[in-house]
């Protein structure tokens, strides 16, 4: 039995990962080099690649068929994919991006900067560039953005013979996942859907109007995101035809691409939500671009902690007075803001499902109202028990468990109605709710606490241990 590897362990193999790469780049041992790729993981392809420099990503490209470049490009992350694929000439790059599948090519090409992209769309197969000008017209996140144009459509009157005989031609649609055909009429609007199963157990010579299944369930090629989710939640299938306003077949949205959608959405609302706004960063990328794009965020942090440290100075007199105090300022201000962001993150979810629009400003106060009066009066509760246990001074207990009260409330309200007057602004909620959450309970916070200590300093200090 063989025994884990340790840490050390693991970087060197994937040492060797890059090395064994760069040998065979060097080498320019095509074959060798395609099997060793074939033989990776995606994570190790992914982080052996990293490991080399921009010309020995580049020579492994080239080496590379160009059908097993794109198949390596695929398998990485769309960011460190885009990278690499900026480095090739354009001639090369289209040479790979040829050989990826639709929604692969618009995904990727959507990664890269315009100019680069018009470069190898320009120089791509026409009728391969002009599927991806066309799918590029669509929302990423909408059926039309996310669908495949790699499928199967037929006549009414073809044969199940001359079906067969067609799949046995297109070899290339072997690696697309294929369940269903389509049938089209003479205006190529959809009419029908032909299953594998009917199609291999019916006499070669029906005609496949015969045994397709009628009036098929589609979507339009507008659909939103969450449209789709709820569509496959709805129905067992791996894949839905998209239609364009005249009912005539254009693609076909595959679930996994959904799932993938969505995975992909809820990640960058996370990474928003933590001040990271442009973008997906990677090591690869240049020194002062990576420090660019960190210091976009960070300047103005800055600035709203500047502004809630301004309300502690407000009051140093008294937090010199009562420095019990200074252990519950930060307590009060984290509890505070969690119970923000979790008013922030249901106003997101039901923007997101349309479930809430600006106009529902006051219905989410009185929902979020209650919920931080109770809720606030719980946790005042607790903490001023404990600060009352502490110092054995009820007064203290009193300042700080009133503070987290009301603070509460403050947050909640902010938190669940920051992200609809945010969005009526025509601003990205997810990107901004965050901050302006955080300075703002921060602020009300320190100055609950220290307010209410000023007006109670007297009581305060006659119990409080010198």
């Amino acid at each position: 039995m063989s025994t884990p590897a340790t840490e050390p362990d693991k970087h060197a193999e994937q040492g060797e990962h890059s090395d064994r790469l760069r040998a065979l780049a060097e080498a320019h041992d095509a074959a060798g080099l395609e099997q060793y790729v074939e033989q990776l993981s995606p994570g190790d392809a992914a982080r052996a690649m990293s490991r080399l420099t921009a010309d020995e990503r580049d020579e492994v490209l080239t080496t590379l068929r160009p059908q097993d470049a794109a198949e390596l490009l695929e398998n990485l992350p769309e960011a460190q994919a885009a990278d690499l694929l900026e480095h090739l000439p354009p001639e090369q790059a289209a040479a790979i991006v040829d050989q990826m599948r639709s929604d692969d090519q618009v995904d990727l090409l959507e990664e890269v900067q315009p100019e680069q992209a018009e470069a190898i769309l320009a120089r791509m197969a026409p009728e391969e560039a002009a599927d991806v000008r066309r799918l590029r017209q669509y929302p990423p996140d909408s059926a039309g953005g996310l669908m495949i144009t790699e499928y199967l459509a037929f006549r009414e009157d073809t044969t199940v013979g001359e079906v067969i005989e067609e799949l046995g031609r297109r070899r290339e649609l072997a690696d697309v996942e294929v369940q269903y055909l389509y049938v089209v009429d003479a205006r190529d609007r959809l009419v029908g859907v032909l299953r594998l199963r009917d199609l291999l157990f019916s006499p070669r010579d029906w005609p496949i109007a015969q045994i397709m299944i009628r009036n098929p369930l589609s979507v339009p090629a507008e659909a939103e995101l969450d449209a789709l989710r709820e569509f496959f939640e709805q129905h067992d299938f791996l894949g839905v035809p998209v239609v364009d306003a005249e009912g005539r077949l254009i693609g076909v949205v595959l679930r996994d691409a959904v799932e993938q959608a969505l995975a992909e959405r809820a990640d960058a609302d996370s990474l928003k939500r933590q001040g990271i706004v442009t973008g997906e960063e990677l090591r690869t990328m240049p020194l002062i671009e990576r420090s660019r794009r960190r210091l976009a965020w960070l300047s103005i942090n800055i600035v709203l902690n500047l502004i809630a440290a301004s309300v502690i100075a407000m009051f140093q007199d008294t937090l010199s007075a009562v420095i019990a105090l200074a252990v519950f300022l930060p307590i009060i201000s984290d509890m505070s803001g969690c119970s923000g962001n979790q008013a922030v993150a249901v106003s997101l979810r039901e923007l997101s499902l349309g479930l809430i629009q600006p106009r529902d400003f006051w219905r989410v106060v009185w929902h979020e109202i209650r919920v931080g009066l109770i809720n606030g009066l719980v946790l005042g509760l607790l903490i001023a028990l404990v600060a009352w246990s502490w110092k054995g001074n009820p007064w203290l207990g009193l300042v700080v468990g009133l503070a987290l009260a009301v603070n509460t409330v403050i947050a909640v309200l902010i938190g669940g109605t920051i992200p609809l007057i945010l969005r009526a602004l025509k601003k990205d909620p997810a990107l901004a709710s965050g901050p302006i959450l955080t300075t703002v309970t921060d602020m009300c916070g320190f100055f609950l606490v220290l307010g209410l200590a000023t007006l109670m300093l007297p009581y305060l200090t006659q119990n409080t241990p010198a």
